[in-house]
């Protein structure tokens, strides 16, 4: 499951010589440009020891190079954003170079690392990765998963977190890991059991369980436990679940609500009432074992959604989204974790954002938001009921019937527009894993991850990291216009054929994105067939920029471009307005206006 590109190299790399020198100011080494790198690629990849950092701690990189070098130069600058803050001189021989850097202690910032393979005093090939230095994963939640608990040897689940780590993922949920959804976790007199089978009847091993959430610890990772508000098997009564504890589609209580799920699984499930506080308390304690036993973070609280008109066994109708926090609220109290509760389509989310104990929101995206606007519109939702405390998640599943046929590959250019709207938003992706998500079962793995995918998306999550400052950190919306040109139409919409623009301010500083449909054939965020294209990359895209602030520097960046390097743009200001031009344009770009 995991690419070869990942996999730790088996044979054994000496370093000869590595020697780091910091140099006490920018001043003293003239600044490197990525986009002036001129020689061939001789860095395979780069990477770092943990996911994020709390402030003080120290970041251990790793650069593996794609030739055994004598004596090769390398210099790295440290930004944040456009601000070099760092620099370091390396000696590196052998195929692998170890080095260290101690960040800013502030708290709650990205930075980037620019990685420059030098000769003569050139620049010959240039890596980039990002740092995040945050002490509380749920400010910048950067969330993934796993899904296959099988008996695994170390090897094989370090490899996959190894490769979740270099995504910055921060955050793990453990899918349907559990034995029964009203007994979690399955017990032999008064130790976990060794297996279980789960819902679809797959092996479980607790040692799997136990030595994936370990290794998620070792990168600064939380695991978050998964389970249903509000579901059990259909045999829980033989557990101690009461019939009179159900949701039910009829006040008379002979129809008990349920959830289907394929035959050869082992049961559909029935729905309690999250308001019914004998079942909170019930489902709660099983949970309190299942934190006893394994050191989860946290609980990944799900949901199915709107179920139309219910009641429950006294006949008295059943506020689903009043009765979620109520729920997580008693679960609060008695286990102080984090929590997480996904709003299917949105459901209880105007509800649950401002008053559940929830540590940021999710929402898993369904056809009453189709469209690639509909994303924006959800994160800015969000950040309105949460009156701007709580970042987003979404569960957005690509190619979605694509997905049906086995052996094929994901869209490239489907999934990289989808993370681009949603990044720029403001928000981040729940969809890496063992895999990437293309259904709403996780352990699907119908479609597999093309190599230019997975190197594209690295660029991205730098990018998430290195800019989150100005992508989700309490950013509003701005009154900032952009136009375009009759070569490249731009729109304040997300409109088919235009580049779609809008804007976002923070502390005096506008920031424009610039997101590309000028070629797209579908604008349905999931892709579902397959069929979107690749934009063509445009260079030198003029725009104007409508603002009445007078302008001191602007700052481009795209993560399709020098690994997102930032790059400073010339301009001209009259009249209230801004002509720049974009270097390159190609699914998505930014821009950052700084004023006197």
């Amino acid at each position: 499951m995991i690419m070869k590109f990942w996999r730790l190299r088996r044979t054994s790399l000496v370093i000869l010589c590595c020697l780091t020198v910091l140099i006490a100011g920018c001043s003293k080494k003239q600044l490197l440009k990525a986009e002036e790198v001129t020689g061939e690629s001789k860095m395979d990849r780069v990477a770092t020891d943990k996911a994020a950092y709390k402030p003080g701690e120290q970041v251990n990189f790793t650069l593996y190079l794609k030739e055994n070098v004598s004596d090769a130069e390398v210099r790295v600058q440290y930004r944040h954003l456009e601000e070099v803050i760092e620099q370091q001189e390396l000696k590196a021989a052998g195929e692998k170079l170890n080095w260290t850097w101690n960040p800013p202690k502030e708290d709650g910032k990205g930075y980037m690392a620019e990685i420059f393979l030098m000769k003569k005093g050139e620049a010959q090939d240039h890596l980039n990765i990002a740092v995040d230095v945050s002490s509380d994963w749920t400010k910048f939640p950067r969330y993934g998963y796993l899904a296959d608990f099988h008996a695994m040897s170390q090897d094989e689940m370090a490899s996959i977190i190894e490769r979740l780590n270099r995504f910055h993922i921060n955050g793990v949920q453990f899918y349907d890991w559990q034995y029964k959804h009203q007994t979690p976790i399955k017990m032999d007199a008064d130790q976990p059991a060794k297996s279980w089978d789960d819902i679809a009847n797959r092996p479980v091993a607790f040692d799997t369980v136990k030595g994936y959430i370990d290794l998620v610890h070792g990168y600064n990772m939380k695991a978050m436990n998964y389970n249903l508000i509000f579901g059990a098997y259909e045999d829980a009564e033989q557990d101690g679940v009461k019939r009179e504890w159900g949701l039910f589609k009829d006040p008379s209580a002979m129809n008990q609500d349920k959830h289907p799920l394929p035959e050869n699984w082992a049961s559909d499930i029935m729905l309690y009432d999250p308001s019914n506080t004998d079942w909170q308390k019930y489902l709660i304690e099983k949970e309190a074992e299942v934190f006893k036993h394994l050191p989860f973070d946290g609980w990944h609280v799900d949901q199915l959604g709107d179920r139309g008109g219910l009641w429950n066994a006294q006949g008295e109708s059943v506020k689903l989204p009043e009765g979620y926090v109520s729920f997580l609220k008693s679960a609060k109290e008695r286990l102080d974790i984090y929590y997480v509760m996904n709003a299917v389509g949105q459901y209880g989310q105007a509800f649950m954002a401002p008053n559940a104990p929830l540590d940021f929101l999710y929402t898993e995206v369904w056809d009453g938001h189709p469209k690639y606007k509909n994303l924006k519109e959800i994160i800015d939702q969000n950040a309105k009921y949460s009156k701007n405390q709580l970042n987003t998640v979404l569960a957005a599943y690509m190619n979605y019937e694509f997905g049906q046929i086995l052996r094929v590959k994901f869209n490239t250019p489907g999934v990289l527009l989808t993370d681009a709207v949603i990044f720029a938003s403001g928000g981040s992706h729940l969809e890496l894993g063992e895999n990437i998500l293309a259904k709403e079962y996780f352990p699907n793995k119908n479609l597999k991850i093309p190599a230019e995918l997975e190197e594209q998306l690295i660029h991205y999550y730098d990018f998430l990291v290195a800019y989150q400052n100005i992508l989700r950190d309490g950013m509003e919306e701005s009154e900032v216009t952009v136009e375009g040109t009759d070569e490249v139409q731009i729109s304040a919409s997300a409109d088919q054929g235009k580049v779609w623009s809008f804007a976002k301010h923070k502390d005096g500083e506008d920031i424009v994105h610039f997101i590309n449909f000028t070629d797209a054939v579908t604008m349905d965020w999931n892709d579902s067939a397959g069929e979107q294209t690749e934009p063509a990359e445009r260079q030198n895209v003029k725009v104007i920029v409508q603002t009445s602030g007078t302008v001191d520097r602007i700052m481009f960046a795209s993560p399709d471009y020098y690994g997102g390097s930032p790059v400073e743009l010339s301009f001209e200001q009259k009249d209230g307005q801004i002509s720049i031009e974009l270097p390159k344009l190609k699914y998505w770009d930014l821009i950052k206006i700084s004023y006197k």
